[in-house]
């Protein structure tokens, strides 16, 4: 068992990518752009099993794959993703406002986590994103940073050489893929 993971913690280095999706599905990225100030990732599966019954036994099971949904907690989500991936926009004076009528923006999401041995390297591809939660509390004795959250729904992505909807993918260190896994998005590509 030497190869295995015995904890978890800390996350760093997210980025997003702003994407493109075609008429079939498949999604093209921007390169990707620093989200700092990560203080928690909690993405949990979406879908769910299917029992079909014969012969007084589950003859079969059905699983549907939805991808994932859950927050994504920063210290404070930068202007850049707000207008990059929210629809904010800047007024004539340079003031951030809301756009109540803007459209959801798909986009990947990578991080990686502190504590896997394999300091392995995460993407989720057809993200889209809620707006921060707004919110503080008064100074006491001692003064607590009040964070910011964004709930991600990360759906599946169409990938053409897989034939295959997909919704993540990682990498551990010592891939090839692994120095430049933040530069652009990976998409995986057919066994040979």
């Amino acid at each position: 068992m030497p190869n295995t993971n015995k904890v978890k913690f800390g996350i760093k280095n997210c980025h997003y990518a702003v994407g493109t999706v075609a008429d079939n599905g498949s999604i093209t990225y921007d390169t990707p752009v620093a989200l700092p100030g990560a203080v928690s990732l909690s993405l949990e599966p979406q879908g769910e099993n299917t029992p079909f019954y014969a012969d007084n036994i589950v003859y079969y099971m059905g699983n549907s794959n939805s991808g994932y949904q859950g927050d994504l907690e920063l210290a404070i989500v930068p202007d850049h993703f707000k207008k990059a991936v929210l629809g904010f926009k800047e007024d004539g004076n340079g003031i951030l406002y809301e756009d109540a009528g803007a459209e959801a923006v798909h986009f990947a999401l990578t991080f990686e986590f502190s504590g896997d041995k394999h300091a392995r390297r995460h993407v989720m591809y057809n993200c889209t994103a809620t707006r921060p939660t707004v919110g503080s509390t008064t100074n006491t004795e001692s003064k607590e940073p009040q964070t910011e959250s964004i709930t991600i729904t990360a759906t599946s992505a169409y990938i053409p050489a897989l034939d295959a909807d997909v919704p993540k993918a990682a990498c551990n260190a010592g891939d090839t893929q692994y120095a430049t896994w933040n530069e652009s998005i990976y998409v995986p590509v057919a066994q040979s």
